[in-house]
């Protein structure tokens, strides 16, 4: 079942949310660095998604996907006070990524459904337990129905306006490597009715070393209709080129409802290293718009606070907090990675 026949639209993620999905890191194989790290920076995201005040959560509900007690004592310990707005799971997954791996959530009116696609592991590069049947099962959870959408997409290769308008990249959907068969002209048909849009701008690549093969998420995000934020390249950049290159784009295109997009920057984080001396798809576009907080990850980068203060300046009516994220980028992603917002009805 397709969204934009019925009448269904994905929701611009500064739109109201029941809820957020995501999961507790659980297979060490995935992280070089340990478990303990990106653990901790889970748990600082989450109680910013909380946003735990004197009489309680004011932020959102976030349900957690636990593989076993035992994970979820440890995602308990973690998260101390904030465990109060935390639902726990027991669920069978690959790692945290559920912005990938988990559905797309779209909305009718106050009707809600789950677009589930289909999974290959980031184009076959890495395939863990769990991770194709974890979209349904979150569905089911959430209470929805699961609409299989009959191609492969992740979710963090998507981005759009809540107006009818989605981002996306060349790189990453005409690849060949998630549907061989699908040029630019079906790829755009299936985003339009699995999404329920009417315009798809497409920029062509994205961040050295991004196992995701371009996802938007890293490149460029939505903060408000008409408006989009992409980051300036500074200093060493590696990616210097492509960043230019989507900044040129962006300001060339126009959305569903013929406006041209506003396009505001920030700095980039520059060259960020992991422990081996290679280059890390750092990114300041990976955060998580919640119902109260924006959380923005950061790298141990000069450009950290800089970051931070101008995204803040995007969304004055939530507060802005920029969490340590490095420990999550070494398994590959960042916050708005492991995150899948769920629409209020």
């Amino acid at each position: 079942m397709r969204a934009k026949e019925h009448g269904f639209r994905q929701p611009a993620e500064w739109s109201r949310h029941a809820a957020v999905w995501t999961a507790w890191p659980h297979l060490a194989d995935e992280w070089a660095e340990g478990l303990d790290g990106p653990r901790a920076a889970l748990a600082q995201m989450i109680a910013a998604i909380v946003d735990r005040g004197p009489s309680g959560p004011r932020g959102e509900r976030v349900e957690l996907l636990c593989a076993s007690p035992a994970l979820e004592a440890d995602a308990r310990a973690h998260l101390g006070a904030a465990a109060g707005g935390v639902r726990f799971h027991r669920a069978h997954y690959g790692d945290v990524w559920l912005r990938d791996t988990g559905p797309i959530f779209v909305t009718r009116g106050h009707e809600r459904a789950a677009a589930c696609f289909h999974w290959n592991g980031w184009g076959g590069k890495y395939l863990m337990p769990g991770d194709a049947s974890v979209s349904t099962w979150v569905a089911g959870a959430a209470g929805v129905p699961a609409w299989d959408q009959g191609f492969v997409l992740e979710g963090g290769a998507v981005e759009v306006d809540g107006e009818g308008t989605v981002l996306t990249t060349k790189q990453c959907l005409l690849g060949g490597a998630r549907n061989p068969d699908v040029d630019q002209a079906a790829a755009t048909r299936l985003l339009e009715d699995a999404l329920g849009v009417d315009q798809v701008i497409w920029l062509d690549r994205g961040l050295v070393n991004d196992h995701t093969d371009g996802h938007i998420d890293t490149l460029a995000r939505f903060v408000a209709p008409g408006v989009v934020v992409a980051m300036t390249p500074t200093g060493d950049d590696p990616n210097r080129e492509a960043l230019d290159g989507i900044i040129a784009d962006l300001r060339a295109a126009k959305d569903a409802r013929g406006r041209a997009l506003e396009v505001v920057t920030v700095p980039s984080p520059g060259l960020v290293q992991d422990a081996t001396g290679a280059i890390m798809p750092a990114s300041y576009m990976n955060f998580y718009i919640g119902n109260s907080t924006v959380v923005v990850p950061t790298y141990r980068a000069a450009n950290d606070d800089a970051a931070v203060a101008a995204i803040a300046a995007l969304f004055p009516d939530r507060r802005t907090v920029g969490v340590d994220c490095y420990p999550i980028l070494v398994g590959g992603g960042g916050f708005h990675c492991t995150t899948q917002q769920e629409p209020a009805p």
